[in-house]
C-alpha cells in the first residue's frame, strides 16, 4: 500500500507546463502540423486537377471556388505551409549532415525558418498577383 501512496504523489512525465516554449521546439512542432496541412493541401490540388479532366465547367466551379475569398486564404495558408515545411526540411537535411547543432546557431536558424516562410510566401503572392 507504500508504494502506491508514493507512486500517487510522483509527478507525471514532463508535460507542457514543465517545459519553456523555445524557437527550435516551435519550429519542430510547426514542421510537424505544415507537414501534416500538407496533405489536406495536396488534396485539394488534386481535386482541382482531376476538375480540369472532368468537364470545363467543373474545372470553373473549381476555379470559383478557390478564387473566392476563402479560398484564397486557404491557398495562402497552403503556400506558407509548404514554404515552412521546405525549410524546416532543409533545417533538417543540413542537422543529417551532422552541422548545425550548437544552441545559439539552432535558434538562429528556427527564426530564419520563419522569416524564408513568411517572405517567400508573400513574395509568391506578390509575383502571383503581378502576373495575372
Amino acid at each position: 500500500m507504500a508504494n502506491v501512496e508514493l507512486q500517487d504523489r510522483r509527478p507525471l512525465s514532463p508535460h507542457l507546463s514543465v517545459y519553456r516554449l523555445i524557437p527550435t521546439m516551435v519550429a519542430s512542432i510547426m514542421h510537424r502540423i505544415t507537414g501534416a496541412a500538407l496533405y489536406f493541401g495536396t488534396l485539394l490540388f488534386v481535386w482541382w486537377i482531376f476538375s480540369a479532366a472532368v468537364s470545363p465547367q467543373y474545372f470553373e466551379f473549381a476555379n470559383s471556388i478557390y478564387g473566392s475569398i476563402p479560398g484564397q486564404i486557404v491557398l495562402f495558408g497552403y503556400t506558407w505551409a509548404l514554404m515552412h515545411h521546405l525549410a524546416g526540411g532543409l533545417r533538417h537535411f543540413m542537422w543529417d549532415t551532422g552541422r548545425g547543432f550548437d544552441k545559439h546557431f539552432s535558434t538562429k536558424l528556427a527564426w530564419a525558418t520563419w522569416a524564408f516562410s513568411i517572405s517567400a510566401t508573400i513574395l509568391i503572392w506578390i509575383i502571383a498577383y503581378a502576373v495575372r
